[in-house]
C-alpha cells in the first residue's frame, strides 16, 4: 500500500482489500441522538448500536475478519480437551513468537488477572511505559501499585518524536535502586501506549529495558495487544529496522520478553487472548489459574471457532499490507485535523486518532471531564461514538479524591478493515464544525459513579443546558440535514 503513488492530486491511503460482505448502518436524526446520549447518561459506552452511525469507540473485537479467517472457522475441532484447533494456534504461537508454552484466555484482561495474581504481592511495584485501565486495576486489586516510567516527550500533544511510548531507562534504574529489585513484581511494556495516543515504543528501547531486567534479575512482561500497529511504526520509523521483515521484527521483540500476553480482540482480529513464555516455571505457576478462571488448557474460555480465526489472524499480522491500513488512515485523519487547527496528538499513533480535549475545550475544567464532554458532544453532532481517555478513565484515590489524568483525549478508534476514507472525511467535517462551535460545550458531572472502572458503567449529566444549545446551533447551520 505504501508504495502506491497517485499521479494526480495528493496521495491518500489505498486499501489493499475489497469488501464482499456489508452491514447496513444508519444515521439517526440529531433529535434522536440527543435523546440517546441522555439515555446513556452521557457515557458513550452505554449507547446502543442502533443509535450509532460509526462506532469508533474501540478497535477491540470489532475488526473485520478476512475470508481465510471465516473459512478456517468451519474447520474447528470442537473438543473440550486435546482439540486439534488449539494445537494449530499453539504451533502458530511457537512459529511467530518462538515461545514454547501457551496459555489461552478469553481476552486480554483475563491474561492480566492471571499474571497479576501470580506475580503481584502487597506492596510490590509494576513499572510501565504507561498503564492501561485494566492492567492497573489488576495490579492494584492484588495489593500492588503502578509507576509510570515514560519519557518527557510522552505527554506532549504536539511532537515529532516517533517513539513517544518509550520507557525512560534512567527513571527505571532510579526506581529500582530506590525501592530495591525485590519490590518490583515485573516490568510491563505496552506495545502502543493506549491511554496517551497509541504511541509506539522502539525496538532499541526494548533492548535497553531487557538489559536492565538482566542486570537486576527482573521479568519483562510484554502487552502485545497493539503489536500490529507498533510493528508498522518500527518498520517505517526506526532506521535500523527498515530492511527487516515484519516477521523478523516480531521475533526479535518476542525474544526480548519473558512473558507475552495479548488480546486477540485486537491482535488477530478475533475474540480471545493468551499468554506465552519459554519459562516452564512461569507456565506452571499460571496454568492452574487458567483452569480455575478461564476453562480447560486447550480452549481457555474461547470458542474453538475463534481459536481457528486467531491462528489465521496472527499469520496475517505478518503482512505489511494488512497492518498498515489502520496507521495510514489515522495519519491521514491527523493531517487533516492539523491543517484545520484542531488540537490532536502528533505524531499520529496507532489504534485511533486522539483529539486533545483540554486544547479543544480549554474553558472546561478537568474536574468536569472535558474528554467525556467532547465525546458526548461529538456523538450528538455526528452519530459517531468515540471514547473518553482522560480523568473519567481514572478512579478516585482511597480518600475519595479525584485523580486528574495526565491527558484528556477523545479517542476515535480505527477498527481494521471496517471503515472507508469517506467515513474518515465525514468525521473530520463534523469535528471541524464542532471545533468552530466549541464555546457551546460545557462539562459533565456524575450522577452514578462505580468505584472501579467507572468509565464502563458510570452515568453523568451536563452541568447546564449546553447540549440543547448545541443542537439548536446544529439545526440552524445544517437545516434538515442529518
Amino acid at each position: 500500500m505504501s508504495m502506491v503513488k497517485f499521479f494526480y492530486g495528493d496521495n491518500v491511503p489505498l486499501e489493499m482489500h475489497k469488501t464482499r460482505i456489508v452491514q447496513k448502518i444508519y444515521l439517526q436524526p440529531i433529535e434522536r441522538r440527543l435523546q440517546a446520549i441522555r439515555e446513556a447518561g452521557y457515557n458513550t459506552f452505554l449507547l446502543k448500536n442502533k443509535d450509532l452511525f460509526l462506532d469508533m469507540l474501540t478497535d477491540s473485537g470489532v475488526n473485520a475478519m478476512s475470508d481465510k479467517q471465516q473459512a478456517a472457522m468451519l474447520e474447528a475441532d470442537d473438543s473440550y480437551a486435546g482439540s486439534e484447533t488449539f494445537t494449530k494456534l499453539e504451533e502458530k504461537i511457537k512459529e511467530i513468537f518462538g515461545k514454547e508454552y501457551f496459555l489461552p484466555a478469553h481476552q486480554g484482561r483475563a491474561c492480566e488477572n492471571i499474571i497479576s495474581q501470580t506475580y503481584v504481592k502487597p506492596g510490590m511495584i509494576v513499572p510501565m511505559n504507561y498503564h492501561f485501565t485494566t492492567s492497573k486495576a489488576h495490579v492494584v486489586l492484588n495489593g500492588g501499585s503502578v509507576e509510570e516510567i515514560f519519557t518527557d516527550e510522552a505527554l506532549k500533544i504536539t511532537s515529532e518524536q516517533p517513539f513517544k511510548g518509550n520507557m525512560d531507562i534512567d527513571k527505571l534504574r532510579d526506581l529500582i535502586k530506590t525501592n530495591g529489585a525485590d519490590k518490583i513484581a515485573f516490568i510491563r511494556l505496552e506495545a502502543g501506549t493506549n491511554l496517551i495516543g497509541g504511541q509506539p515504543h522502539s525496538l532499541e528501547n526494548m533492548r535497553e529495558i531487557r538489559k536492565v531486567c538482566d542486570e537486576y534479575g527482573l521479568l519483562l512482561v510484554y502487552d502485545a495487544s497493539l503489536l500490529a500497529d507498533n510493528l508498522y511504526f518500527i518498520k517505517t520509523r526506526e532506521e535500523q529496522c527498515k530492511d527487516m521483515s515484519i516477521r523478523e521484527i516480531t521475533r526479535e521483540l518476542a525474544d526480548l520478553a519473558d512473558i507475552i500476553y495479548f488480546s486477540a480482540r485486537k491482535l488477530g482480529c478475533a475474540r480471545g487472548g493468551g499468554i506465552c513464555t519459554n519459562s516452564r516455571d512461569a507456565y506452571l505457576k499460571m496454568r492452574e489459574l487458567v483452569t480455575l478462571y478461564e476453562g480447560f488448557l486447550t480452549y481457555g474460555g474461547m470458542s474453538v471457532r475463534e481459536i481457528e480465526a486467531i491462528a489465521v489472524g496472527l499469520e496475517e499480522t505478518m503482512d505489511i499490507n494488512m497492518i498498515n491500513q489502520g496507521p495510514q488512515f489515522i495519519e491521514y485523519m491527523v493531517k487533516e485535523l492539523v491543517e484545520r487547527g484542531i488540537p490532536v496528538v502528533t505524531p499520529a499513533g496507532g489504534l485511533g486518532c486522539h483529539i486533545d480535549a483540554m486544547g479543544f475545550l480549554d474553558h472546561v475544567p478537568q474536574t468536569e471531564y472535558p474528554a467525556g464532554a467532547l465525546a458526548a458532544a461529538f456523538y450528538i453532532v455526528s452519530g459517531i461514538r468515540g471514547m473518553e481517555r482522560g480523568t473519567l478513565s481514572e478512579q478516585r484515590d482511597e480518600a475519595g479524591n479525584e485523580i486528574l489524568s495526565h491527558m484528556e483525549l477523545l479517542r476515535l478508534a480505527m477498527p481494521r478493515r471496517v471503515y472507508s476514507l469517506s467515513h474518515v472525511k465525514y468525521a473530520v467535517d463534523r469535528l471541524t464544525w464542532l471545533y468552530e462551535n466549541r464555546h457551546l460545550i460545557g462539562g459533565l458531572k456524575f450522577v452514578e459513579e462505580p468505584s472501579v472502572l467507572r468509565f464502563f458503567f458510570g452515568r453523568l449529566e451536563t452541568t447546564n443546558d449546553w447540549d440543547v444549545k448545541l443542537v439548536e446551533k446544529f439545526k440552524a447551520d445544517f437545516g434538515e440535514s442529518l
